[in-house]
């Protein structure tokens, strides 16, 4: 009978000269830490991101916190002014980006095609029966609709949707703006389209609606401290009101990082990522302001288009982002495995984008070690 000590030693070698893949890194229940880069790259991100902060004139750059997740693992945190770890932090327009979350949820579970004329869900909306909620998610429902700010408050369809005319059922202040263009052929940023979206999802689920967002979203992914404020009417303000700490945030990054799937589960449809991280196709970039986001489907990506560069060219071209007023933004760098939250208090224009951007792959960026 032959020896098996041959056979014994062969197995033993191959145990060692085959590597076993590194198991994934999730946040369960806090998210796992990894050492915290240093060097003269960290001390410039930092000197863009926190500088002195002016309470008196509100100007420059004034980050509240930044959080950078790599792979799965928390590798930076900082926090400025009254923000700290445990506060849930208006996120203003990330709330967008969070309820398309939400509905591709949703989308899975077969509620909604996007096709759909919205009016099937939303029925103030039957004088827009062309209207689609394929065509809510990419911003370009054709509506005269003015989202100015406190800038121009007397022209301003959000303003009045907010804190005016509106706020009682906000939906219902969208719905019988004009038609100015047709539906699907023209981007034009509403959160009058979001709060529209919001209302329709009310109608997919039902009585399940008010717990809806923790259920199908924040539960799963072990999001503890969100908070989301409703209108008049009890529908949640998809556009502008929710609020999160910037851990809880990252989470969401993670998902969408992992194309949607949550540990075992696919949360998202692979369709519905692929549909929110696709440009809208009428976008003109030589028509819009240089340097905004390219339009997905209530997310923002980094693509060149028609000739025109992308609008981070110091970012890889797959990053996307959610992004909201005053400075507040989740980051997504697939090829980096990276997501980054930025809440902010920024008052002023001196924030960019592509500097942060640039400054952070330089920070936080895994390098190859050298032979």
């Amino acid at each position: 009978m032959p020896s098996i000590l041959p056979r014994l030693l062969l197995c033993a070698l191959l145990a060692f000269a085959i590597p076993t893949q590194a198991a994934e890194a999730w946040p369960d229940p806090d998210w796992p830490r990894a050492p915290i880069p240093t060097g003269p790259a960290l001390s410039a991100f930092e000197a863009y991101a926190f500088p002195l902060r002016n309470e008196r004139s509100r100007k420059g750059i004034r980050s509240d916190a930044v959080v950078v997740i790599r792979d799965g693992q928390l590798i930076y945190e900082r926090y400025a002014g009254p923000t700290r770890p445990e506060t849930p932090h208006l996120v203003w327009s990330v709330s967008k980006s969070v309820m398309a979350s939400v509905l591709g949820v949703a989308y899975g579970e077969g509620r909604f095609r996007l096709d759909d004329p919205v009016a099937q869900y939303y029925p103030p909306f039957r004088e827009h029966s062309q209207i689609t909620l394929r065509h809510l998610l990419n911003w370009s429902s054709g509506l005269a609709w003015e989202e100015d700010y406190e800038y121009a408050p007397l022209t301003s369809s959000v303003v009045a949707m907010l804190y005016t005319r509106g706020r009682n059922d906000m939906a219902a202040f969208t719905a019988p703006f004009p038609q100015e263009a047709p539906a699907g052929q023209r981007f034009r940023y509403s959160s009058g389209d979001s709060n529209v979206l919001s209302a329709s999802l009310r109608q997919m689920v039902g009585d399940a609606y008010p717990d809806y967002p923790w259920t199908a979203l924040f539960e799963p992914l072990g999001i503890r401290s969100a908070v989301w404020e409703r209108d008049g009417s009890g529908t949640f303000v998809g556009s502008s009101y929710a609020y999160m700490t910037a851990r809880d945030l990252a989470r969401i990054g993670l998902l969408m990082q992992r194309e949607g799937r949550w540990r075992e589960r696919q949360l998202l449809p692979r369709d519905w990522i692929q549909f929110v991280l696709t440009p809208f196709p009428y976008y003109h970039p030589q028509e819009e302001k240089p340097g905004e986001a390219v339009p997905g489907g209530q997310w923002w990506l980094n693509r060149a288009l028609e000739g025109a560069p992308a609008p981070w060219p110091s970012a890889s071209p797959g990053t996307f982002a959610a992004l909201g007023h005053w400075g507040q933004a989740l980051y997504v760098l697939p090829e980096e495995k990276l997501v980054i939250v930025r809440y902010a208090d920024d008052r002023d224009a001196s924030y960019r984008h592509d500097a942060f951007l640039k400054l952070a792959r330089a920070a936080f960026v895994s390098k190859e070690p050298q032979p």
